[in-house]
């Protein structure tokens, strides 16, 4: 029978998921002989056996994968036999190419977890056990090709036991990088500030309410007792976080029940393997404190996703606060040092290990809408696996924006967004930006030839990307860039109708937008309607103070009237009502804005049920939680079509809101008007611009639409009335998203440029 040789290339996540152990099995099953290895630029196999054998090996390799295996490439090339009389596994090899992807870091498998509660497993209650389907990946490589040598693991050299299972094709640790054991691997002690150590992981101190700083997968977290009311005040305290959520942390799905209305949608996002913190619907009756999430009836829950997580759980302990350990949102401790400097004053023990975190890697946060999930918080089991772009486009850097940063660069058709880096009005933020991007191009092997920015004059991402030289500088608008975003997601080329409901972003005017409609592609586009403009004396100060931003549609829209509104409605002195009222008439600090979100702030205000911000989205988070589901009323507004773009005018919502507020109507009704306006606004200019332009897609973006009510409705009624409509799922609405709008726009600019130019693209 006639001999075939190929050799057989595969691209993707294919290191660190097992692959070549799979491969190595599968040629045995189908009699093949050769080699596979790890490469650079992916797993490379040579297969000699008959035409049939390798037929139906190669078809095995390709749509029978490891699970956690990402296949996007492959081919065979015919080759000369050179008649192998075995099939073993080559050393790994560096090349000048790297187009491997790496894996996102995975939760803990079943079968360590059996490993971990077992007292007859050498593996009993070790914190680091993993095995080639779970474990650290993305947080401890340090370049690729994926082998221990150039992970942080490199200083535990491996002990004859686990050399033993590394060897062995039939061991589900073979080629496992991260393999270890007690004897050679990685290890935990518990200490206090002084340095003094005690036995055990601390369960006895979370029992008597005080809190811990555990060092887990991406950095540390702060850790106490969510059943013990004194301690999640005591955490709130030291951490100075008054109000933002707390996550936490169950051990099991049926403690989740306990609290949380679960779905099978969010029950699967929840066991995946990305195990990420899924926002639910909180029980009214729970016994949980409900200073864990003040204000509003969800709560960010997550399975444990390490051994030393489910470690943490004693018997009578099954629910734990999890918080990421950081100060006033700087960047996520990663070291033990900086972590006993940094958290003397929140944590009374330390639970530390000596593994190096090498890429910090917070918590991803995930929702699910009409049964199906949305990442909010894109990070630790979701990064970096990229995001397919609808066509390939040369090496961009697009810097992102300056709240819930994240970077994004892309090879080929893909686009890698960075994990969340957080605001980099911080300074510790900035700075993981700035090292944060070179180890992408590093793990990618690539040197940006565009760099994309958004047009913000005073972003910290924008002035770096304006510093960079020989590269090619491509300014974008923060909500083209949303939309291109949610256009690249779901793999759009054509002209749509952008809906981007937002805060903040730098118009081309010089005002603040926010709650856009626009109309074009990824060439460009045109502002084709927005909210009417409104004052924002104060900048920052505004965004804090929503009473601030109720003054000022109250006064502009009503004049004395609404200064009277204003005086019977508001908190604000007498002394800082003149202070916006002086700003806005001299034009002191003060800029026009279209902005959705300062809208749902100002609502928030007038109602009272936020008058501080502590936290971004605060105002709007607590004013859909008071929502009256049986309300079906709205108030009006008007559309005003005389002058393009168009403007939506607010006055007689204003009007409606304030004819309620005077007749006693409960706040809940008028929240639930308020967004059901909202939902008609965003309706009635959509089908007026279909009217005009024809264009039937619609895709939404935006922070604001993280408000599970605007969301669904609006995407209820679009789709009611015919649209189709586009919205994000695997990168966020929020500003985390937008890199990925910037880049594709970069690469659309630049190609337009050379090709009018006569260059070559």
């Amino acid at each position: 029978m006639q001999k075939a040789a190929y050799q057989i290339k595969i691209e993707g996540v294919v290191q660190g998921v097992g692959f070549r152990p799979h491969v190595y099995r599968l040629a045995a099953e189908h009699g093949i002989l050769g080699w596979v290895l790890n490469s650079s630029e992916g797993v490379t196999i040579w297969a000699e056996g008959t035409e049939a054998q390798v037929e139906a090996f190669y078809n095995d390799v390709v749509y029978k994968p490891p699970k956690l295996a990402k296949i996007v490439n492959h081919f065979r090339i015919p080759q000369t036999h050179e008649n192998f009389d075995t099939f073993f596994i080559k050393h790994s090899e560096a090349s000048d190419r790297k187009d491997v992807m790496i894996s996102p870091d995975v939760a803990i498998c079943e079968d360590c977890h059996r490993e971990i509660v077992d007292p007859e497993d050498r593996r009993y209650h070790y914190p680091f056990t993993n095995c080639t389907n779970c474990g650290p990946r993305f947080t401890i490589i340090m370049d690729v090709p994926y082998d221990r040598a150039k992970t942080t693991m490199r200083e535990f050299p491996m002990c004859p036991e686990c050399g033993h299972e590394y060897e062995d094709p039939g061991n589900r640790r073979f080629h496992a990088q991260p393999n270890a054991c007690p004897v050679c691997g990685p290890q935990v002690w518990l200490q206090d500030i002084q340095g003094n150590r005690y036995p055990g992981l601390g369960h006895e101190y979370l029992r008597q309410g005080q809190i811990l700083a555990v060092k887990g997968l991406g950095g540390f977290h702060l850790v106490c007792d969510a059943t013990n009311e004194t301690a999640v005040r005591n955490l709130r305290r030291r951490k100075r976080r008054e109000f933002k959520p707390f996550a936490v942390m169950c051990q099991s799905l049926d403690v989740i029940r306990r609290y949380c209305q679960v779905s099978p949608a969010e029950e699967e996002l929840l066991t995946s393997t990305a195990c990420p913190i899924v926002i639910l619907d909180r029980h009214r009756t729970d016994d949980l404190p409900r200073d864990i999430s003040p204000g509003i009836d969800t709560l960010g829950v997550m399975l444990p996703y390490t051994p030393l997580h489910h470690l943490l759980f004693a018997d009578d302990m099954e629910t734990l606060v999890m918080t990421s350990a950081n100060i006033s949102d700087d960047p996520l401790i990663i070291d033990n040092d900086e972590a006993l400097v940094k958290l003397k004053d929140i944590a009374d023990y330390f639970l530390m290990h000596n593994r190096q975190i090498f890429n910090r890697c917070d918590d991803s946060v995930t929702t699910v809408i009409n049964g199906k999930p949305q990442v909010i918080r894109r990070a630790r089991g979701y990064v970096p696996l990229p995001v397919e772009l609808p066509y390939e486009v040369p090496p961009i850097l697009a810097c992102g924006g300056e709240l819930k940063n994240s970077f994004c660069m892309t090879k080929g058709n893909g686009a890698y967004p960075s994990q969340h880096l957080g605001d980099l009005n911080h300074y510790g933020n900035y700075q993981q930006f700035l090292y944060t991007i070179p180890r992408f191009e590093t793990m990618l092997n690539v040197k940006p030839e565009i760099v994309a920015y958004d047009l913000h004059p005073e972003y910290m991402a924008a002035k770096y990307a304006k510093n960079m030289g020989n590269v090619k500088l491509v300014p974008v608008q923060h909500h083209h860039a949303h939309m291109a975003s949610s256009m690249a997601e779901n793999g759009l080329t054509e002209k749509v109708l952008g809906v981007i409901c937002d805060g903040t972003g730098y118009g081309t005017d010089g005002n603040i937008w926010g709650f856009e409609f626009l109309v074009g592609d990824y060439c460009g586009f045109d502002r084709a309607a927005h909210l009417s403009y409104q004052p924002l004396p104060g900048g920052d100060v505004t965004v804090r103070c929503p009473e601030r931003m109720a003054l000022t549609y109250l006064h502009q829209l009503f004049g004395e009237e609404g200064l009277a509104a204003a005086k019977e409605f508001l908190n604000l002195s007498e002394t800082e009502t003149k202070v916006v009222l002086r700003q806005i008439e001299n034009g002191i600090n003060t800029i026009p804005t279209s902005s959705c979100g300062r809208l749902f702030d100002a609502v928030s205000a007038l109602l009272g049920v936020c008058r501080v911000v502590q936290y971004e989205g605060q105002a709007a988070i607590e004013l859909e939680t008071i929502l009256d589901p049986a309300e079906t009323g709205s108030y009006e507004f008007e559309l005003n079509t005389g002058l393009k773009p168009y403007t939506i005018q607010t006055g007689p919502l204003w009007q409606g809101l304030l004819k309620d507020l005077q007749a006693g109507r409960s706040k809940e009704i008028m929240s639930t008007r308020f967004h059901r306006t909202v939902v008609e606004m965003i309706d009635r200019v959509a089908e007026t611009i279909r009217s005009e332009t024809g264009i039937n897609k619609v895709v939404l973006s935006g922070g604001v639409f993280q408000n599970r009510f605007l969301f669904v409705h609006t995407l209820e009624r679009l789709t009611k009335a015919e649209f189709e409509v586009y919205y994000h799922a695997r990168i966020p609405t929020n500003d985390g998203g937008i890199s990925v709008g910037q880049a594709i726009i970069a690469n659309e600019v630049v190609k337009n440029v050379s090709g009018n130019s006569g260059e070559s693209n």
